[in-house]
Parts: structure tokens; C-alpha cells; sequence
């Protein structure tokens, strides 16, 4: 059974969505969907707007033209907080507090999965015994992982990555591709952007290639 209630509508959808950066394209317009147990992988060079897509999805920037849509309704500021996690470039992480502490205070603020435990959720990304080192102590990889273990408790059904595999290993990888597939499983989706396939997980993919705007 799904742990997300099935919708009639794509979980995600974007109609001749734009974004402009001092009056000149950055991508658009596009059209896509995500759809329960779909992951989308968006690719592009550096340049193609990847990342400010994703921006532009959790809401973190406005578009220009277009509208978003989730579950079939107009994706307003509650809506996407309620139904989508974002994994960004940036950890995300207060640097003084411990991962323990960094996963408590973001559950606090945007929910946590039902059964699921802070202290699960760091065994399952390997950071078991890092519980309580402070995150400016972590490394790179570490702080991915952690960022990995605050993903795995969100309550959303979509999740939006922006470059999953940066700074992980081969295990980080296949990490990754397990959570994506688990998150998929259980009736949820995934928009992954990334420079190419070498990394991308072995589910049910649909791709999106994004190119420069041109005026």
C-alpha cells in the first residue's frame, strides 16, 4: 500500500513556466510532470537553469510566466511546504549544533514521516556515532549525508535534488539510489537534476533536457 495518498493528478506540474534574470531567459517556457512512483531527471549543462528551476519549484524564487501546479492545484506557499522537500547545493545545516539537534530542529519546523526516528534515519545514511558532533565538524560528504537523513524523515511526497550525488562516493551514491527507490516504493516521486546519466537511480525515469533560453 501507498504511504502517500494516491492523487487523481500528477503530484507535480508545470505549464510554460519562465524565469527571467535582468530581462533576459534563463529557461522556458516548459511544460512537465511528476507523476506518484516517477522519478524526472532534469539535465543541462552549467548555464541550462537547473538549479533555479528547482528554486522556482520549492518556491524559494517567483517565475516570470507559467504556474505550477501540485495535486492539481494551484501550488501556493502551504501547499509546496506540505507537499515538497528540497535538497539544494547548500547543506542547509546550523553549523554550532549537533546532526541530532540539526534533525530535531528541522523536523520541528516541517514534520517528521510517521514510525520513522531521528536516531533511524542517521543509521540508515551511515552517520551512526556522529549523533552528537557538531556539523562544522563534518565533512562535505558528511553534511550531504546528514542533509540525506533530514530528506528520509520529510513527510512530503516530492522530493526535489539538486545534484544528490555531489560530494558523495560509490556508497553515497548507491545510498542515494536506495532512498530514491524506497521513496518511490511507497508511493512518492522524485525531480533529480544532473550533468549527465552516469549517476542516476534505477527506477521508473522520465528525462527532462533543459538547453539556454534564447531571446
Amino acid at each position: 500500500m501507498s504511504e502517500f495518498a494516491a492523487p487523481s493528478s500528477p503530484l507535480l506540474a508545470a505549464h510554460e513556466l519562465l524565469f527571467m534574470r535582468d530581462d533576459l531567459p534563463i529557461f522556458g517556457p516548459l511544460d512537465f510532470s511528476v507523476n506518484e512512483g516517477e522519478a524526472l531527471l532534469v539535465q543541462g549543462s552549467n548555464g541550462a537553469g537547473k538549479t533555479t528551476l528547482l528554486r522556482v519549484l520549492a518556491g524559494l524564487l517567483r517565475a516570470n510566466a507559467g504556474h505550477v501546479e501540485i495535486d492539481g492545484k494551484p501550488a501556493q506557499h502551504e501547499l509546496r511546504a506540505r507537499h515538497t522537500a528540497y535538497l539544494g547545493h547548500l547543506p542547509g545545516l546550523k553549523a554550532d549544533l549537533s546532526a541530532l539537534q540539526n534533525l530535531r530542529y528541522l523536523c520541528g519546523l516541517h514534520g517528521r514521516r510517521p514510525k520513522q526516528t531521528h536516531e533511524a534515519a542517521l543509521h540508515i545514511v551511515g552517520l551512526t556515532g556522529f549523533e552528537d558532533a557538531p556539523v562544522r565538524t563534518l565533512s562535505a560528504g558528511q553534511k550531504k549525508r546528514l542533509g540525506l537523513a533530514r530528506l528520509w524523515l520529510s513527510p512530503a511526497p516530492l522530493w526535489l535534488l539538486d545534484e544528490p550525488y555531489a560530494n558523495l562516493d560509490l556508497e553515497g551514491i548507491n545510498l542515494v539510489n536506495r532512498m530514491v527507490q524506497a521513496h518511490l516504493r511507497s508511493g512518492g516521486a522524485a525531480l533529480i537534476t544532473t550533468h549527465g546519466a552516469y549517476a542516476a537511480p534505477p527506477v521508473r525515469t522520465r528525462l527532462l533536457e533543459m538547453t539556454r533560453a534564447t531571446v
